[in-house]
């Protein structure tokens, strides 16, 4: 970008140069927010859930999901709850609506028995449709941890 100081009269030249540096300045300030910003929005609870052979059911808009996580804690969509609370988180997160399907999800090394105990506690609370949750055994890594390869 050059600049012309004087020429000696007193006409004022146009400058046809763009000076870019406040474009630059808010891109890279855009930039900062969303590489800031997009990390939060994938937060998800890690469970380790075993594989099935079933045929995938239609999953719903806003699904409900009742976590067990391998230290038996428990968490309502990705919110931590108590045993004596979930009743009433499950409820809220259903609006009071004992006919909507609830996706009860637990780490496959827990005891089958945690499993029976969180689905009783969601009966007692009036929810009777409840579906377990489960990776595609497609999908679902083989006992070394890799991959299992499908089937063509």
């Amino acid at each position: 970008m050059a600049v012309k100081l004087s020429t000696g009269d007193d006409s004022l030249e146009e400058n046809h140069d763009i000076n870019v540096t406040p474009f630059i300045d808010v891109m890279l300030v855009l930039l900062i927010i969303f590489m800031v910003a997009a990390p939060l929005s994938t937060v998800d609870v890690n469970v380790d859930l075993p594989a099935s052979t079933a045929q995938a059911a239609q999953r719903p808009d806003k699904p409900v999901f009742v976590t067990i996580k391998p230290d038996l804690t428990l968490a309502v969509g990705e919110t931590a709850v108590s045993r004596d609370g979930l009743a009433a988180a499950v409820s809220a997160a259903t609006g009071g609506d004992t006919q909507q399907r609830i996706f009860l999800r637990g780490d496959k090394t827990i005891a089958y028995g945690n499993v029976m105990d969180m689905m009783n506690v969601l009966r007692k609370a009036g929810y009777l449709k409840i579906a377990l949750v489960g990776l595609d055994a497609s999908q679902a890594p083989d006992q070394s941890g890799a991959a299992s390869p499908s089937a063509p």
